[in-house]
């Protein structure tokens, strides 16, 4: 079944935000991926921001339990998954509260009638209804029976009243897809697939999806359908990836091109566990995926595995980092190569262990007990984890080293068009193994006898030598005492301690050898640098694109090298007045920042509140901060 090709109540509009909201057990997050995956059959360009309440189960119709999905599509370049809604779908009165405040004024809300009865309003806390005390009166509202009209659709099955109303999602799916003249044959092809082996849920959600769309066609209330064309993409094969499916598959690129085999440690914890559900998927390319008891035992099996002579990974969350904080120490002093990934999520402590926030970014650079320096990338979206993975394992694998990758919840879970790489076209990823004695890792100890140095250094990235356990003439031991330059023996011998601290971080500081030029978006130069890191990219750059058009000579700068920083960011900042440092934290990238160029002056804008930013917030600030209007 195929949206017709031309109607004459099409509107053509360059791009929209759609919202899905409702109660955790209503499906937002499939509604909300069902109308992703069509806009990507669509060929728009699209960003999303799913939304999960933190409580396993919160109480039925409560604010607390609303789950959201948020799409932004287009024909022009998408960056945010969108800032004011354009359509809200609200499953109950819970959701309509909790979300109105995003639509825009003259927007369309479609609302679940069936749900806004005096129960739904009291366990929404709402004194008065929304919908006929004036409340909307600046929105398209559309009241729909959705639960009775799905109820009447399978009132000839067999299916429970429960099961007959988990099916109401896709009603509302088949509805939004028409409004936007979204291909329905995606969805139809995923509940055949989901649903093969229970064919009655199978057929109900195929009838209800089918009611919903062609209730758009029926209902004369309904008024404007909109079209968004395909958008003018770089030429090449693209798919909707979500940043946890991404981060896997640069993993995997990793372990193919390097030849090593993966093995990843991990311990389930929200919003990390996906990784570890996507990697399970890909033994066909060896890897090996082990769900350890705790995150210390996740860690030290990662470790392990690279003293084996694999790459070594795990990943974690917030509170999970500090579990693990002794083993990448451990990586540190023994200089395997490890890949630690934090999924960052609100805190401390469990904090909002469902909402994003970039609140570990010092723990990333500085947490260890001792002087224990290692590389940190960060993901600046969806599609960049698969790149921001496979760099960290280059990374990790040449200089010897445990690198720490942060993304956060906002990138893990969201989504957007992204161009399969060739992988022909990746960074070149050779690992070179001792593998015999040679005279430059070999000498003869005390007593005359051949001894391999596990310790010998590469002169250009100061990495040592790597040997398999069990290579023949190359034995050797490796643990968390202090070794001795080259021989790799236990040592305490005070000058040697200095000298090995300093060879440490120069060597991960030689990493700057390999961090591109920085490119620097909008102005090269003028009277504002916005810079910040990871997954605020989205909002940084739009906000300097609004910036420039209103006059102004700003640009910007999204780190993802975080540590060590780029070797020319030092020139970039001084070629600006002002420099502006946007972060989901209190300050953290700032503090780093002041301590390496204590001449310049760096403004934070701080947002700690579960959200990403908005590019408006980031707009706001760049213009209380020049201190004049913007030209004509």
């Amino acid at each position: 079944m195929s949206a017709p090709a031309d109607t004459t109540d099409t509107k053509e509009i360059p791009e929209a935000t759609v919202l899905f909201a409702g109660d955790s057990g209503d499906g937002m997050q499939i509604t909300g991926s069902q109308f992703t995956l069509a806009s990507a059959y669509a060929q728009n360009d699209l960003a999303t921001l799913p939304d999960y309440p933190a409580e396993i189960r919160a109480p039925a119709g409560t604010t607390f339990g609303v789950s959201a999905f948020q799409l932004h599509f287009g024909a022009e370049e998408v960056r945010t998954p969108g800032e004011k809604v354009d359509l809200l779908v609200a499953m109950n009165a819970a959701a309509l509260k909790v979300h109105l405040h995003r639509v825009r004024p003259g927007g369309t809300i479609i609302v679940n009638v069936n749900a806004f009865e005096e129960k739904d309003l009291t366990k929404a806390d709402l004194d008065q209804n929304p919908l006929t005390d004036g409340t909307l009166d600046d929105y398209q509202v559309q009241e729909v029976p959705l639960t009775e009209i799905t109820r009447e659709a399978l009132s000839d099955t067999d299916l429970s009243l429960q099961k007959v109303d988990r099916s109401k999602n896709m009603f509302a799916l088949g509805l939004a897809l028409w409004m936007y003249s979204r291909p329905v044959e995606p969805a139809q092809e995923w509940i055949r697939e989901k649903f093969g082996d229970k064919p009655a849920i199978r057929d109900a959600n195929l009838t209800v999806l089918e009611k919903g769309f062609h209730y758009g066609e029926t209902v004369d209330a309904i008024g404007t359908r909109y079209e968004v064309n395909e958008a003018a993409m770089a030429p090449g094969t693209y798919r909707a990836v979500r940043g946890a499916e991404a981060l896997a598959l640069g993993l995997v690129a990793a372990s193919v091109k390097s030849d090593l085999r993966l093995f990843y440690g991990s311990y389930p914890i929200t919003p990390a566990s996906d990784i570890l559900h996507e990697l399970s998927e890909h033994k066909n390319f060896g890897v090996i995926t082990f769900q350890a008891e705790d995150e210390i035992a996740a860690a030290t099996s990662a470790l392990g595995a690279s003293f084996g002579g694999d790459l070594g990974v795990c990943a974690t969350s917030g509170p999970g980092v500090a579990l693990k904080t002794e083993t990448i120490g451990l990586g540190v002093m023994t200089e395997l190569p490890l890949v630690v990934i934090d999924m960052q999520r609100g805190g401390p402590s469990t904090g909002l262990p469902t909402k994003p926030e970039q609140g570990d970014l010092l723990q990333a650079v500085y947490g260890r007990n001792g002087e224990a320096p290692l590389p940190v990338l960060a993901a600046t979206s969806p599609g960049d984890c698969f790149h921001t993975a496979y760099e960290a394992c280059r990374i990790a694998a040449k200089y010897r080293t445990p690198v720490l990758v942060l993304a956060d919840g906002y990138l893990g879970n969201g989504s957007e068009a992204w161009r399969i790489p060739d992988t022909d076209t990746l960074p070149a990823f050779d690992v070179d193994f001792e593998t015999e004695a040679t005279e430059r890792t070999m000498h003869k100890d005390q007593d005359g006898n051949d001894q391999f140095l596990p310790y010998v250094r590469d002169p250009e990235t100061l990495a040592r030598a790597w040997a398999r356990p069990g290579t023949p003439d190359l034995e050797h031991r490796l643990g968390g005492l202090e070794k001795e330059h080259q021989t790799g023996n236990v040592s305490y011998d005070a000058e040697n301690h200095q000298k090995m601290v300093e060879i440490r971080a120069q060597k991960v500081q030689n990493v700057t050898q390999d961090i591109p030029p920085t490119q620097v978006y909008g102005h090269s130069d003028g009277d504002l640098l916005v810079l910040g890191w990871g997954s605020t990219k989205g909002a940084i750059e739009e906000a300097t694109e609004r910036a420039v058009d209103q006059g102004r000579r700003v640009g910007s700068v999204v780190l993802r090298h975080v540590w060590p920083l780029p070797a020319d960011l030092g020139d970039v900042i001084d070629r600006f007045d002002r420099v502006l440092v946007p972060e989901l934290n209190n300050g953290q990238l700032i503090r780093v920042l002041r301590d390496q160029y204590p001449n310049r002056d760096f403004t934070p804008l701080n947002k700690i509140q579960g959200r990403p930013f908005r590019a408006e917030e980031i707009v706001e600030k760049i213009g209380s901060l020049l201190g004049r209007p913007a030209p004509a």
